[in-house]
This record gives C-alpha cells, sequence and structure tokens, in this order.
C-alpha cells in the first residue's frame, strides 16, 4: 500500500504536479513548498486558500475548537464526508483520481485531498503513484469477508446457489435490501455468461426482480414509504416508471410470490426472483435467476419458480436474521 504525499498545511496553495510554490506564513514572510512529482492527482484549485492562524491565549480558550477537539457537528460531517468518498470508490474498482472524486463527491479539493490521505493512511483506501488513483484498501474487504461469515452468507448461501445453477445452468443472485437499493451479497455465473451486476453493487429497487421481492415482501410501513419517496428513472425503455403500476406489480409480485422483469433493468437481461422469508418474519433477501434474452426466454425462467423456491427455503432456516 503507497501512502499519498502528505496534505498541504493550512494557508499555503496547493501545488501543481512537480511544482513549488510560494506560501505566506502567519508572519507574513514567504517560504517555498516542495511537493514531488505525482504528488497531486487530479485538478489543481487556480487559487490558494488561505486559512487565518490558530488562535492563541484568551481567543485560544474561549474557541469551540480548543486543544484541536472540534465540536460534535463538525466531527460528525467529516465522518459523513469521508463515508461518502468510501461509497464513491466504491463505484470505481479501478481506482479514481481526485480530480474525479471531487468531481462526484462535490467537495472541496482542498478536503477531498485531506480525506483521502487519512483514508489511505488508516487502511481503507490505497493510492497508486503511478496511475495517480485511489481505490478500496484491502481492510475493507478483510471487514467484508468478517460480516459475511457472521452472517453466513458465504459459508451457507454460496453452495445452495451454486446447486441452482448447476440445475438451471443461468446465474445466480443474492441480495438483499439497503436503504432505498438492492446491495448484492453474492453471485454465482452461470456456464454460458456472467451477471451483469458484482457483489457489493446496488441497484435499484423498482426496475429489477431482486428489487421488487424486497419490496413487495417487507413491512407495509417500510414499503409504502419506499414506493411513496423513491425515485422513478428509467434503466432502459422498458422501465416501469410509474408509481402507481409499481404498486400493482407490488401486489402481483406478493400474491405470485416472485417477480420477473424482463429487459426493464439491463438491456437484454432478464430475471426472476423469490423472497428469501420465514413465516412471521421480515424478509431476508431475494434470491434470482438471470439470463440474457437472447438465450433465454424471459418466460421460461418462469419453470424454475419450484427449484428457486426450494433453494430459498433452505436459505431461510439457515442464514441468521439481519439485525
Amino acid at each position: 500500500m503507497n501512502t499519498p504525499p502528505a496534505t498541504p498545511a493550512p494557508g499555503s496553495a496547493v501545488p501543481s504536479d512537480g511544482a513549488a510554490a510560494a506560501s505566506t506564513t502567519p508572519s507574513g514572510t514567504t517560504s517555498d513548498i516542495t511537493t514531488p512529482s505525482g504528488a497531486v492527482p487530479g485538478p489543481v484549485p487556480d487559487t490558494a486558500t488561505t486559512q487565518p492562524a490558530a488562535p492563541t491565549g484568551a481567543a485560544a480558550s474561549s474557541s469551540p475548537t480548543t486543544r484541536g477537539t472540534p465540536r460534535s457537528g463538525d466531527r460528525s460531517g467529516t465522518v459523513r464526508k469521508g463515508l461518502a468518498l468510501l461509497q464513491l470508490l466504491g463505484d470505481h474498482p479501478e481506482g479514481a483520481t481526485a480530480g474525479q472524486l471531487v468531481a462526484d463527491s462535490g467537495l472541496a479539493f482542498s478536503t477531498c485531498y485531506r480525506l483521502l490521505a487519512t483514508l489511505v493512511d488508516a487502511g481503507y483506501a490505497e493510492f497508486e503513484p503511478e496511475t495517480k488513483r485511489y481505490r478500496l484498501g484491502v481492510l475493507l474487504f478483510a471487514m467484508g469477508q468478517k460480516v459475511a461469515s457472521a452472517r453466513g452468507w458465504a459459508g451457507t448461501a454460496l453452495p445452495v446457489m451454486r446447486e441452482v445453477v448447476e440445475a438451471t445452468g443461468e446465474s445466480c443472485l443474492l441480495a438483499v435490501l439497503d436503504g432505498d437499493r438492492f446491495l448484492t451479497v453474492h453471485t454465482v455465473d452461470g456456464p454460458h455468461h456472467r451477471t451483469t451486476t458484482d457483489s457489493g453493487d446496488r441497484g435499484e429497487l423498482h426496475t429489477s426482480a431482486l428489487g421488487r421481492v424486497l419490496l413487495a415482501f417487507s413491512e407495509p410501513q417500510l414499503r409504502e414509504h419506499l414506493v411513496e419517496t423513491l425515485d422513478l428513472p428509467a434503466r432502459t425503455e422498458r422501465s416501469l416508471t410509474d408509481r402507481d403500476a409499481l404498486r400493482t406489480e407490488l401486489e402481483r409480485v406478493r400474491e405470485q410470490g416472485w417477480a420477473l422483469q424482463d429487459q426493464e433493468h439491463d438491456d437484454a437481461m432478464a430475471a426472476l426472483a423469490v423472497p428469501v422469508v420465514s413465516p412471521g418474519a421480515p424478509v431476508r433477501a431475494a434470491l434470482a435467476l438471470a439470463a440474457p434474452v437472447h438465450r433465454c426466454d424471459p418466460q421460461a425462467l418462469v419453470d424454475h419458480v419450484p427449484l428457486l423456491r426450494q433453494a430459498a427455503d433452505r436459505l431461510a432456516a439457515v442464514l441468521p436474521q439481519r439485525r
């Protein structure tokens, strides 16, 4: 893991790659700050942002950030910004430059740069000097593995999913509800193609078979809240984008016990999903089969509903409840 260059000191200009920039100190003197080549990935602000010198004496004692302890609101805001950057890095598995992350996050360059340096130093992100890209760190992978193990996903879900793939020849996916999206927990590719989603990906609820099952079988109050507040963008020309039509579709899903989507979430792809749920308990997950429409008629997926339900029942019996 490589550590990016140190964050520019307060009151200094952010230098461009391999350049030296002058900064004004509180005493009014000028000093040169030299940054190694490749130190500042992405665009550099046109002007330096100067910050006032830290208060001293009586002023320091009355400051809300005395002795370097920020107010609780400041701490919360900083943590949220750092977590938002981690989510953005998750959307760029190949890595992203500081400039890309600034543009995507809307943060000031100096703020983004400082947070990235902290994430790298703590091991949650990595920095590659040759490409000037940041990516998620191995520490997060290790944490994710612990979560998967604690919840029984890897050891319990994958063997069942592999059996489904062997029996149907199609790809199998397992997802859970994550706020206003579905979160893909595991995928097992079929022998003829790979899925269009990977573990850790999040997707829209209204356009996907996985999402519709999670919506339809969630607790009524939560379901109605989500239906009322979800954005309903069209992912393809076939996407369902009408709120009343979504309610009607969710009623049908609850009645028949499964959801089918035909090129509504991804072009040329169809999927069928069933809930992983125990009697009297909220839905835990959604289990789906996915196939390209050029090889598999979407209605043919319905023939696999009994097998998929059996697999979902097995998972419901062994997977721990989400807390």
